[in-house]
């Protein structure tokens, strides 16, 4: 490549020079390489060496051992982080996820041949000369994804990489070569081995993406969805989701929100499937919230009262949803709505549960919620205005006609 590297690339030339200087290689891999080739942003910068982590250790003062069991020292320089990786070679893979031995190598081949497709086993050298072993620049060009080697041998190794393939394939929109498609037909049940947490991560990518239906037809074809909790006796509303629009979705309760959906879940089935993916409990409550908001708004539309229990951010997410399915989204209406209420929570009303009581004699019981919880709904919807003294004035009145 005979023009100036960017800019990432650039910064972190300094540090893969001070590998070399003490007489060791050092090269860009992977993703940053793809993603260079590709003219897409690039995340992080990874770079491989011959040194061994101890050796990296040495040439830098700041380091920190992210994972120097399987080789990897995080190496701070100037402002920046950089992982070093050493070359590796892995084995006796028991669990079809971590390998059972990584053995240090010296050579660049060695390492580059355990990668998991062809796109990813790139390496690069500081002059930006490409060193492609396994025709992952043709299969870039050609819109492939291919396992390196055999691709039984590399999902045998870690069955992750059977959803890692899909996932490109939605990220890229590329398609999976033959072989390879064929190695996940065969081996799909695989990754029962893998946990929920790592299955989800590559899932939510794939969804998120505007071609996830390039992904999504090898992930139900060839067996995927089998292994994902909750999904096995749904192929017909996971089906679905290929009906969805090119767009991207980067809100994660919107995505669960629209399975939820397609998969018809009853409400009191809802949450256990979301607990099943392990998410968090703030994603589990934000789903339990719009699914029902999103039921509704497929026959009404928002009404203070309906609008009142919901964030500004779930109204919005609720008519994204009604977008990406087809229906008539009237988010700017929704808003307007919204951003009407006079109050947006019960802490927002100038008064409390302990005014009411503290202006009466009566023994404290259920009716101060009661009794509050009206004035809540007067005020919603402008019966009442939210002004303390006036609030205490039609408490008093309605505890003097109880």
């Amino acid at each position: 490549m005979g023009h100036k590297l960017p800019t990432e690339f650039e910064q972190a030339i300094p540090v893969m020079n001070k590998i070399r200087e003490a007489g060791f290689e050092a090269y860009f891999v992977g993703g940053c390489v793809r993603d260079l080739l590709l003219g897409t942003p690039i995340h992080d910068i990874d770079i491989a060496t011959n040194a061994f982590p101890q050796e990296i250790k040495g040439i830098f003062p700041r380091t920190i051992d992210v994972g120097i069991e399987h080789g990897t020292v995080l190496v701070l320089y100037h402002q920046n982080k950089y992982e070093i990786t050493t070359f590796r070679t892995e084995s006796g893979y028991q669990d079809f996820r971590r390998p059972d031995e990584v053995v240090f190598v010296r050579k660049l081949a060695d390492d580059l041949k355990r990668r998991d497709f062809t796109i990813n086993a790139l390496a690069m050298t500081t002059e930006g000369q490409m060193i492609d072993l396994f025709g992952g620049q043709a299969d870039l060009q050609r819109k492939i994804i291919r396992a390196v080697g055999e691709p039984q041998e590399r999902f045998h190794e870690d069955a992750l990489r059977m959803m890692r393939a899909v996932r490109f394939a939605s990220q890229l929109g590329f398609s999976i070569e033959e072989q390879t498609l064929a190695a996940i037909k065969d081996h799909h049940a695989l990754l029962h081995h893998i946990s929920v947490e790592r299955i989800q991560i590559e899932f939510i990518k794939l969804m998120s993406e505007s071609k996830r239906s390039i992904g999504l037809t090898p992930f139900l074809e060839c067996g995927l969805y089998e292994s994902c909790p909750g999904f096995s006796n749904h192929l017909t509303g996971l089906t679905k989701l290929m009906t969805l629009p090119e767009t991207e979705i980067k809100k994660e309760a919107v995505i669960w929100t629209i399975i939820a959906y397609f998969l018809n879940l009853k409400e009191n089935e809802v949450n256990r499937f979301l607990r099943a993916w392990k998410l968090s409990n703030q994603l589990i409550k934000t789903v339990g919230t719009i699914l029902p908001a999103y039921h509704y708004r497929l026959h009404d539309f928002w009404t203070p009262l309906t609008v009142y229990p919901l964030s500004r951010e779930e109204v919005i997410m609720v008519e994204e949803m009604l977008a990406l399915t087809n229906q008539t989204g009237r988010l700017s209406e929704a808003l307007a709505c919204y951003d009407g209420l006079t109050i947006h929570s019960l802490k927002d009303l100038s008064i409390s549960g302990a005014d009411i009581l503290a202006s009466t004699k009566k023994k404290p019981g259920p009716w101060v919620g009661e009794l509050l919880e009206e004035v809540e709904e007067k005020v919603i919807l402008k019966d009442l205005p939210n002004d303390s003294q006036r609030l205490m004035q039609y408490v008093s009145e309605r505890g003097d006609s109880k």
